[in-house]
């Protein structure tokens, strides 16, 4: 019957979890920007490295800033594949702490498993929120460096005859004995201004750092679901054993009446 479906409907939907949903499509939404746009700005900087400072790569294993670039890359891989397990998995967590599922699956038995697992979620949660808050603060490096970047080719076009230097040594790229440094006179220069690449890169930077911050607040929202949660549970937890005990002594006290009236019977007898 239509009435039927419309309260299993109803029931459905009190079920899910939607502060632990909403949490989910913010981290999810967070890590694939900070993913994707990462890894293009990454593409972009070596791009710009090799066409307009004219750096190349060494050859054998030597750690110079392509090595570092790519193993970024590999990172970023690793984030995005774990970060998607992770938002599954606190998202399963979510539907089994909500009070709708008690509901639907009858009376649902919280074992101290259970509470385990939530605190453990807590706990894992907290290391990545603040392991998150150092990759947003690892992401606004190349966000200043390109800020300075782009200043100084905004400066060029403002001020004629302007002889600004960009030197990569400043930055940590290259090391002290290495010079590569690009200035505002120079055609190479001039040419990486104009190209759109540059505007692109820093762009790119701009929302990776967007994408980490969204994962930062995902990851807080988290923690007040997992808190609210282990506190529902915790109480949960207390109402059972108050239960038990209550159906007990009402055992006990229907025995105990029982088996007084049985007396008064077999004394009138």
């Amino acid at each position: 019957s239509s009435t039927g479906c419309f309260e299993c409907c109803i029931k459905c939907l009190g079920g899910i979890p939607y502060a632990s949903l909403i949490a989910t499509i913010l981290l999810y939404a967070g890590v694939a920007l900070f993913c994707g746009c990462g890894h293009e700005a990454l593409s972009g900087t070596v791009n710009i490295l090799q066409t307009y400072f004219e750096m190349a790569r060494t050859a054998g294993d030597t750690l110079d800033v392509f090595t570092m670039i790519d193993i970024f890359k590999y990172v970023i891989y690793g984030i995005a594949a774990a970060f998607f397990v992770y938002g599954i998995l606190l998202m399963v967590e979510g539907f089994f702490t909500t009070g709708a599922i008690k509901d639907l699956y009858g009376d649902f038995k919280i074992t101290t498993c259970g509470r385990c697992v939530s605190a453990w979620f807590i706990m894992l949660t907290y290391l990545f929120m603040l392991a998150w808050l150092g990759v947003t603060a690892f992401t606004s490096l190349p966000v200043y460096m390109y800020f300075n970047l782009w200043t100084i080719c905004r400066n060029t076009t403002l001020v004629e005859g302007a002889n600004l230097c960009l030197d990569l040594r400043q930055f940590g790229i290259v090391t002290i004995g290495e010079e590569k440094k690009i200035c505002t006179v120079s055609e190479n220069f001039l040419r990486m201004c104009e190209s759109t690449e540059l505007n692109m890169t820093f762009h790119l930077f701009i929302v990776a750092l967007a994408g980490a911050g969204a994962a930062v607040i995902a990851m807080v929202h988290y923690l007040m679901v997992l808190s609210a949660n282990w506190a529902y549970v915790k109480d949960a937890c207390r109402m059972q054993k108050y239960e038990d005990i209550k159906s007990k002594e009402e055992q006990e006290l229907h025995d105990i009446h029982s088996t007084r009236s049985k007396e008064r019977l077999n004394a009138y007898t």
